[in-house]
């Protein structure tokens, strides 16, 4: 049986392992030379503590997760910060989207074991339960080639495409969904 729940402080070392095997998995076969974006632990943490993250569990091994965060968390990164740049360029239900309400969703990672068993889904529902109320919309962004990913996105969570934007080289669907 899967448990789909908040993150705690006690997953954080689970997590941050995770991250770490799996880095790569999203990028696609044509992306071998470039590598993605991980969080350290006390970067998951950080998260857990004063963001939102949410876990699948089965027995007690975390075998999936979804992490979302203020912009704020993320602007160490040249990527969000160029995101977080061009949010207000975008709306989701007639709302202009902004950095105070709206934060950055992603990354998402479920075992292969346990895919396709509408854990995504849960898990996206589970995250969203966890925003505050002044957070109105999450958006996140997807490389071109991850097909999988984005039908997850577009399908499975309901988020629509918001533009498609090139950074470093590098083609990505930027995506978002109201959180409530």
């Amino acid at each position: 049986m899967i448990t789909i729940r908040a993150a705690i402080a006690a997953d954080a070392a689970a997590i941050a392992q995770l991250e770490q095997q799996h880095i790569n998995a999203e990028l696609g076969q044509s992306a071998v030379a470039m590598t993605g974006q991980s969080f350290s632990l006390a970067q998951i943490e950080q998260l857990i503590d004063q963001h939102w993250v949410a876990v699948a569990q089965s027995k007690a091994e975390i075998v999936g997760y979804v992490i979302a965060g203020r912009w704020s968390f993320y602007q160490q990164w040249p990527l969000y910060q160029f995101l977080q740049r061009k949010v207000s360029d975008y709306q989701i239900d007639g709302r202009t989207l902004s950095a105070k309400n709206s934060c950055q969703y992603g990354p998402i990672w479920i075992s292969q074991h346990f895919r396709q068993q509408g854990i995504f889904t849960q898990l996206v529902a589970q995250l969203l339960s966890q925003l505050p109320g002044d957070i109105h919309s999450v958006v996140t962004f997807i490389a071109e080639d991850n097909q999988a990913s984005f039908n997850a996105h577009t399908y499975g969570a309901k988020m629509q495409v918001l533009d498609y934007f090139d950074f470093d080289d590098r083609d990505y669907y930027l995506l978002g969904c109201q959180a409530r």
